[in-house]
């Protein structure tokens, strides 16, 4: 009789082991290698704490590789990520395709009429929200306050490309390995393509006219070229055509860089001791101008979102929810300091008295992403939405040749 009842009972327990990993959900999640992505995948333990019958992996790729990856997947409905981590020139586009589940079940406190309208209406479509922002961004000037102070240099808030190309110039010292300004030279559409768009919007350049004809042979596009080689030639790092964003963020956090025009997210790691040695040593002013009324700025955020067809729709929003959510912010400034929290995302970041106190480029942040405007992106008018790129299918390869 016991010898039964412990076969029974051992039946029992093997049923229940099965049952439970059964009932496992298992995330694959493809997310790019910067920063704010790496530091979340050190607080997954959170999330996987909270929803026991969940696990992830990572695909971690570098910019270029995590596009093509990512495209090529959900457009051949590979099925091999169950979370994307995808910026706002594919979501209108994805979602338009039917590519995208809308994001309307990310939990009753979510509260979704706080993330900033800009960023909102970026990764929506319809009204309907099909990806949510993990951070935003436009971009801005980051530069060495010592440097400027010992050339008699002074940065202006709304700082024009003549004197930004002659600071870089005086600020050169290549003997001692100082370059007066670092700036994106690795090929991609989302890479070198990105600053050089922003940069030619501001010379009064576009991508197409009104009649959707090409304008890379105009004057504009000319000078904007022969401004950056220039300018990189005279002032810039050796190999600058391997730096992109990484790169570039290494480079002016070992004290190479004079000044740096990119994404307002590397602010917190500029101005992070424990990664930077001029952390102490960082200013910001908005991205140059020419005078013509448009800063070299963008907009872009990295989001989360969900392949239409998924199989793990519900953990997957609950993944995106808790990675997304006002929670996991106070979770990385608990673990990391206000300063380090991902930015451009919320309204309340930007009222936070604790946030604005450890955050010495978070105003500046805000009112780079409030220039932006993708929907008169340039000088002249354009048929096209989008800063950095036209938000249209074919964009993608024009940008990459």
């Amino acid at each position: 009789m016991r010898t039964t009842v412990g076969v029974l009972l051992g039946s029992v327990a093997l049923l229940a082991a099965t049952t439970t990993a059964s009932a496992q959900t298992a995330l694959t999640i493809a997310t790019v290698n910067n920063g704010d992505m790496i530091r979340m995948q050190g607080l997954t333990s959170d999330f996987t704490a909270k929803n026991p019958g969940i696990t992830v992996k990572w695909v971690t790729l570098e910019e270029n590789v995590l596009r093509q990856r990512v495209t090529t997947d959900i457009a051949t409905k590979g099925g091999q990520f169950d979370v994307l981590t995808i910026g706002t020139y594919e979501v209108p586009i994805w979602a338009k395709q039917k590519w995208l589940v809308p994001l309307d079940k990310l939990g009753a406190d979510y509260d979704v009429d706080d993330l900033l309208p800009k960023i909102r209406a970026a990764v929506s479509a319809n009204g309907k929200l099909y990806a949510a922002p993990f951070y935003g961004e436009s971009s801005m000037i980051m530069y060495r306050t010592d440097l400027f102070a010992k050339a008699g240099l002074n940065m202006p808030e709304k700082p024009t490309w003549d004197f930004v190309i002659d600071a870089a110039k005086k600020l050169t010292d290549k003997t001692a390995e100082v370059y007066g300004i670092c700036l994106r030279g690795k090929a991609g559409w989302g890479e070198n393509m990105a600053f050089l768009t922003a940069m030619a919007n501001s010379f009064g350049a576009r991508l197409f006219d009104e009649k959707w004809q090409p304008q890379f042979s105009g004057p504009e596009w000319k000078k904007t070229l022969v401004t950056y080689v220039d300018l990189m030639k005279a002032a810039g790092p050796p190999g600058a055509s391997s730096n992109g964003f990484n790169e570039n963020l290494a480079l002016f956090n070992a004290g190479k860089c004079a000044m740096w025009i990119d994404a307002t997210v590397a602010a917190s790691f500029v101005t992070n001791p424990k990664e930077s040695k001029v952390a102490d040593k960082v200013g910001f002013a908005l991205a140059p101008n020419t005078g013509l009324g448009k800063n070299a700025n963008w907009l872009w955020a990295w989001s989360l979102a969900i392949p239409a067809g998924s199989k793990k729709v519900e953990a997957a929003e609950k993944f995106i929810g808790w990675a997304t959510s006002k929670s996991y912010t106070e979770l990385v400034a608990a673990k990391e300091g206000w300063a380090n929290v991902p930015p451009g995302t919320r309204t309340s970041l930007y009222r936070n008295a604790d946030y604005l106190k450890a955050a010495p480029f978070a105003k500046l942040t805000l009112a780079s992403i409030d220039s932006a405007d993708p929907n008169n992106p340039a000088v002249k008018p354009v048929p096209y939405v989008g800063i950095q790129y036209a938000a249209i299918p074919e964009f993608q390869g024009i940008g990459t040749r």
